[in-house]
């Protein structure tokens, strides 16, 4: 059993309309009202987030309204992006930095998520930071290199007093959309040596305290096996994310992990 409070987020990425993002965000409302323990944070796309936002609150939710992506500069000539004073005045309290497909799709660099993480925190929000290795980097030995080399990148000049608003997501982008996922033993390794890392740039207490979540197709199936290792602090889901009947069950099972101090 852990103390660090377990925190799950559903990332529905590029999906859902209007209709749908209000149907599922009700749907999971609904499905956990009686799930103590357990943080939860939805992350709709863009246009949705007011909508989901009146869900929410009208249902009197404690689920955290998420941001899946944020730009670092507070206003100006930025056509399409989103600042973190726009996505506050939408509700927003969390946003992702850094995850796999903004990375490797998209082209962010560690310098660029770094400044949005700090553009995050620095309004007061919480962030969670992606990192993860390629196929081509597992299978070449580089998994530590390559997450150690993200998290330094992501938290560079991340104070002490702010690493508290911040959530670790490990997601092999081999893990992604694919069917395949790390096992326990070789999730857990990872989580472990991250959390080895943030000791030695933050303190053993924050290394103790910092949630470390796993994102890499996590399903009903094996969710309660994951959250079992010790290091692992709940999930950044996707696809499952995207049904209240695989959603809701991955949460309890993070939920049953938890002690209360």
């Amino acid at each position: 059993m852990s103390q660090r409070k377990p925190y799950v987020g559903g990332n529905w990425k590029m999906n859902t309309n209007r209709t749908t993002s209000a149907d599922l965000a009700r749907g999971v409302v609904d499905g956990l009202r009686d799930a103590a323990h357990v943080d939860v944070a939805v992350f709709p796309p863009f246009p949705y987030l007011l909508a989901v936002r009146a869900i929410l609150r009208d249902r009197s939710s404690s689920i955290k309204l998420g941001a899946q992506d944020v730009y670092p500069k507070p206003d100006g000539a930025f056509t399409g992006e989103v600042s973190t004073e726009m996505l506050k005045d939408c509700g927003v309290e969390v946003v992702l930095c850094g995850h796999s497909e903004r990375r490797h799709v998209l082209g962010e660099s560690d310098a660029h998520v770094n400044a949005k993480l700090r553009a995050v925190l620095d309004a007061g929000l919480e962030a969670i930071l992606c990192v993860g290795e390629t196929l081509d980097e597992r299978n070449n030995g580089h998994t530590d290199p390559v997450n150690q080399r993200q998290v330094r990148g992501g938290l560079a000049d991340v104070t002490g007093d702010q690493i508290s608003r911040v959530t670790i997501a490990y997601e092999p982008v081999w893990a992604i959309g694919t069917g395949k996922t790390a096992t326990p033993a070789d999730a857990q390794a990872v989580h472990a040596n991250i959390r080895k890392l943030i000791a030695g740039m933050f303190g053993q207490d924050a290394a103790e305290r910092i949630r470390i979540m796993y994102g890499g197709s996590v399903k009903p199936s094996n969710a309660a096996d994951l959250f079992l290792s010790p290091d692992i602090d709940g999930g950044l889901i996707g696809g499952a994310s995207l049904k209240v009947g695989e959603f809701v069950p991955i949460v309890r099972a993070a939920a049953s992990k938890y002690t209360t101090p």
